[in-house]
């Protein structure tokens, strides 16, 4: 611990009983002399009672004797990296401390972070001294220090997922490594914000699976570990992807391990055929297979909101997450933004608006609204990729059909009056499908309403897609549905204001009352 004062060179060394160095210079005012000594009185005492550790790293001074030496020796190898200094300084640097006045330094000082290296290519650089406050901070956080750490996180998560970590396989981290062949490109089946996807072969069966691998460098990665973990484990059902095991390394990371889907992604059967380089499918999906699929999401979503212990919002529904079995049948994936909620209906408020857009729920998008009601939206959306083969946001398209809500709502308030014009060009609406698109065109106007309160939950949209029930929004008033069209009207819809993919999103996002909204 040093301190040093003054501009010239004749400094006065002294050494106290508690190990503390300190330079300064004398005064010819003998009221800032006394005022120095209280000063550095307090000094010595505070960096007493608190243990620390004192040098002073300046080469310029000659009355440092031996003691210097010895601590610059210790300190020499963490020099560079030890920005535990506190740089005090008088009123600035370099030609600020000419005119400014020694007495200044005991009342006023400004702390900034330098380390020692810096400190002394600053003196070097610099005719002037300033007064500077060094005190090393080095607590001695060491690597079994780091290492302890890590164990104590590690030894929490695994207290979290105990009630249902006897019910999963636990995996090595020799055997994912194995599985995914040393994490190989070729292996990747998707990426998200936070995590990998590998796709791989595991255990004496060599069962096929889908390896997640969470950024083990975010420290959000435990929390979302354990939260889906822990729902994932809970869902058992033919429309889900099961959860298998799980790896819980200290140095590597965390890895979940789902049972691998050997027929691809929905977003790849209904939109790879219109991407450059492509071939098309000659026929893509039949509608057939696109009615098998949005029942069996349905059903999918019912269960995680009706069928476990609590309501389960999965709060990222899209096709990119339903993937086909080799006989299409759906499984819903990823829950990675999956959330419980107290109760079916029963809303509650998100800081943190995390999904991808296009699929986000007016309430929840603007607000942070979450409820089941949140999920049915983005079904809804899902819906109308079934019925029309496009995408949510499409900025190659048209001015006014950009955006696929926005372009379908009009049409979907037509009904099947508007089918040829809504439907995707590579299906034919004949006399044996008919009745099953006219329902899906009801399910989804009924599930794309923008105000929360009047969209059904996913059991009245299942019961309309088998045609148990009339449409719920017909049974209502007639203004409830066609409402939701006229708060378009004021919109932009010219090319320049809807070139970001944002901007296209937004515009199938009205406005509500923060009252409409939360006194329900």
């Amino acid at each position: 611990m040093g301190f040093v004062e003054g501009s010239g060179t004749n400094y006065r060394g002294t050494t106290t009983k508690d190990g503390l160095n300190a330079l300064y210079s004398t005064h010819a005012d003998q009221d800032c002399d006394c005022n120095e000594h209280k000063f550095r009185d307090i000094l010595t005492r505070m960096f007493w009672d608190f243990g620390l550790a004192c040098f002073l790293p300046s080469r310029q001074s000659r009355g440092l004797g031996k003691n210097h030496g010895n601590c610059e020796k210790k300190s020499g190898n963490n020099l560079e990296h030890n920005k535990a200094w506190l740089l005090a300084e008088s009123g600035g640097c370099g030609a600020e401390l000419t005119s400014a006045e020694p007495q200044s330094v005991h009342s006023s000082f400004r702390f900034s972070f330098c380390s020692q290296v810096e400190l002394e290519a600053m003196n070097a650089s610099s005719l002037t001294s300033a007064t500077v406050l060094m005190v090393n901070l080095d607590n001695g956080f060491s690597e079994a220090r780091t290492k302890e750490l890590k164990w104590r996180r590690i030894e929490s998560l695994e207290k979290s997922i105990s009630p249902v970590a006897n019910s999963l396989v636990r995996f090595s981290y020799g055997e994912i490594l194995a599985a995914t062949r040393n994490f190989s490109k070729g292996r990747v089946l998707g990426r998200g914000a936070l995590s990998f996807v590998f796709r791989g072969r595991i255990g004496f069966l060599r069962t096929a699976v889908a390896i997640k691998r969470l950024d083990k460098e975010d420290k959000e990665s435990p929390k979302s570990f354990c939260r889906e973990l822990m729902i994932a484990s809970s869902l058992h059902n033919p429309y889900i992807v099961p959860l298998l095991g799980f790896c819980i390394d200290p140095e590597e990371g965390l890895f979940l391990v789902y049972k691998y889907v050997s027929g691809g992604n929905l977003e790849r059967h209904l939109h790879d055929k219109k991407k450059k380089g492509v071939k098309a499918r000659s026929s893509g999906l039949p509608w057939s297979v696109r009615y098998k699929v949005a029942l069996g999401v349905a059903e999918a979503v019912a269960f995680l909101h009706n069928g476990t212990d609590r309501c389960i919002v999965h709060r990222d529904i899209k096709p990119s997450n339903i993937l086909l079995s080799s006989k299409k049948i759906p499984k819903l994936c990823d829950f990675g933004l999956a959330t419980w909620t107290t109760a079916p209906s029963v809303p509650f408020l998100c800081k943190t608006v995390k999904g991808t857009f296009g699929y986000l729920a007016p309430e929840y998008f603007q607000h942070g609204k979450v409820s089941d009601k949140t999920d049915v939206y983005a079904f809804g959306v899902v819906l109308l990729e079934l019925l029309t083969g496009r995408k949510p946001i499409e900025a190659n398209r048209p001015p006014g059909e950009e955006n696929l809500i926005l372009w379908a709502k009009p049409l979907l308030h037509r009904g099947m009056a508007a089918v040829e014009e809504l439907l995707d060009p590579q299906l034919k609406c004949n006399v044996k499908n008919s009745t099953q698109i006219a329902r899906t065109i009801q399910a989804a106007a009924a599930s794309i309403n923008n105000e929360e309160s009047r969209r059904p939950c996913i059991d009245e949209i299942i019961a309309v897609l088998k045609g148990e029930v009339e449409p719920v929004y017909s049974i209502r008033k007639k203004s409830n549905f066609s409402g939701i069209i006229d708060c378009y009207s004021q919109l932009p819809q010219n090319k320049t204001e809807m070139n970001s993919h944002l901007a296209l999103a937004m515009l199938g996002v009205s406005e509500f009352d923060d009252d409409d909204l939360y006194c329900r």
